[in-house]
């Protein structure tokens, strides 16, 4: 049987069709990376939103569920307050820490792109 938690996720807000995918797209990015032994080699991410998500993403938070994703946030178990002190935290430091503990410089102003 299928219970409604198998068909619906819940996120970040106030839309979490448009936080959700993002989210975790943005850390399978650097999982994938991780996987391949490509992460030490990373120096630089841009992250691009294209349709919806670029017209309305920043009303829907796409801008910020990317950089949670990044940070290693899940959609399933992200604590609202952990997340927004990340974000303030980013956005003073512009420095996003990978998965092996590197940190590398991330300004949402110019590496997040909405085409």
């Amino acid at each position: 049987m299928i219970s409604a938690l198998d068909i619906f996720r819940i996120g970040i807000g106030p839309s979490s069709s448009h936080t959700v995918g993002p989210m975790r797209i943005a850390a399978r990015f650097l999982g994938h990376l991780a996987r391949k032994g490509l992460l030490p080699a990373l120096a630089r991410i841009e992250a691009q939103t294209q349709g919806s998500l670029a017209f309305t993403g920043s009303g829907h938070r796409t801008p910020e569920a990317i950089m949670l994703g990044l940070m290693g946030f899940e959609p399933e178990n992200t604590d609202p307050n952990q997340a927004e002190a990340a974000l303030i935290e980013l956005s003073a430091t512009q420095a996003l820490t990978l998965p092996d503990g590197r940190s590398i410089r991330f300004d949402p102003a110019k590496d997040l792109v909405a085409d």
